[in-house]
């Protein structure tokens, strides 16, 4: 409850039910990685809101989950950067690799997985998210690492998976390789 009041401190009087999505997030992360209908009355209670408004929120963000997931959430992309660079090819290796489909959940309750909508990282395309972290720029056998990583309790690297630095080029920096001239650089004499 104390989090929970800290985060509805952080907004003004007038504005308290600006605290819903990050009330939702701690609920679910509470609950572990879903968000039943008491939380969101909780939330809804605690704001003084009507429940239709806190239900109408977890249920437009797709980052809430109304039913049990496992332990790791394996969310991937399937949206055209992501299809284009190779996410069928992923999906079928989760897919085996797992023995589930989509929107299912493995039988000892570890992996849960789910196609969803661009993740924002199309350049570092394709990627899947799993829980907070992105895995990105991936091949088959990275997947199964991640994987199996994750079976025997490890916690793989996160990031891109083909060498590079966060979005950089394979081959470096192409454009800004040099510190940045100081102020008043280019700038007109008669301005």
């Amino acid at each position: 409850m104390k989090r929970a009041e800290a985060i509805i401190s952080i907004y003004p009087d007038g504005h308290k039910k600006a605290a819903v999505i990050p009330l939702l997030d701690l609920a679910q992360r509470q609950i572990g990685n879903w968000l039943p209908i008491s939380a969101m009355h909780e939330v809804a209670r605690l704001l003084e809101m009507p429940r239709m408004r806190v239900y109408e929120v977890a249920t437009f963000y797709t980052m809430y989950m109304r039913s049990p997931v496992g332990k790791y959430h394996v969310q991937i992309c399937t949206t055209t950067p992501c299809w284009l660079r190779g996410s069928d090819e992923i999906m079928a290796a989760i897919q085996s690799k797992l023995g589930i489909k989509v929107g299912e959940t493995t039988k000892d309750g570890l992996f849960t997985l789910s196609e969803v909508e661009c993740l924002g990282a199309c350049v570092n395309a394709p990627m899947v998210q799993i829980n907070d972290n992105y895995y990105e720029d991936l091949e088959v056998n990275d997947m199964n690492g991640i994987l199996d990583a994750l079976a025997q309790g490890k916690e793989p690297k996160a990031g891109p998976y083909n060498g590079r630095f966060a979005s950089e080029p394979k081959s470096g920096l192409t454009s800004l390789t040099t510190p940045p001239p100081g102020p008043g650089f280019m700038v007109r004499d008669d301005l």
